[in-house]
């Protein structure tokens, strides 16, 4: 039989148990606009509501005037009165429902604009409408009608508070 070669076993290290706290930066909460953002900051916010503004006007006149003030005949170009086949009829109807719902989302987003544009005038714009904390600016940059900060917004997407309430005991925001 062959001998079998012995290893020196090294000593396993383990691992500290003990944890270390990271210190979390308590939340700022403001109360008024000009304790977070510039006038500077605040006049680029407003200009970029304004043209976001004007773009969808635009495009919900583009919709109405393309999807939904058309007849059939209009829309097909279809002089004929001839009897319509189902399928088209059905595609009609699919088209008008798609124009309507994206109709319905640019509203949405205007009257979201409309509230930011209010909450300027009134000093609070860039504030988290629940939790008092700044909504971050690149988020602003990304969507200037945003009324809450990235942490509140992840609890209302999980469903974990409907958007408007405060935030329940026992969750806690990033």
């Amino acid at each position: 039989m062959a001998k079998k070669k012995e290893v020196k076993k090294r000593p396993v290290r383990r691992k500290s148990t003990k944890r270390t706290a990271v210190k979390k930066e308590p939340a700022v909460i403001y109360t008024k606009t000009s304790e977070y953002l510039t006038d500077q900051e605040v006049e680029h916010y407003s200009q970029l509501l304004r043209e976001k503004m004007q773009e969808l006007i635009g495009d919900v006149n583009s919709i109405e005037d393309g999807a939904l003030k058309k007849s059939r005949l209009d829309a097909s170009g279809d002089l004929s009165s001839m009897p319509i086949h189902m399928a088209d009829i059905g595609t009609d109807n699919y088209d008008q429902e798609f124009a309507l719902n994206l109709l319905d989302s640019e509203r949405r987003i205007l009257n979201e604009i409309v509230d930011a544009l209010r909450r300027i005038d009134e000093q609070v714009y860039g504030i988290c409408e629940v939790t008092g904390r700044g909504i971050p600016k690149a988020r602003l940059e990304a969507r200037p009608w945003a009324r809450y900060c990235i942490e509140y917004a992840r609890l209302v997407e999980k469903g974990l508070v409907r958007a408007g309430e405060p935030v329940p005991e026992g969750i806690e925001l990033e």
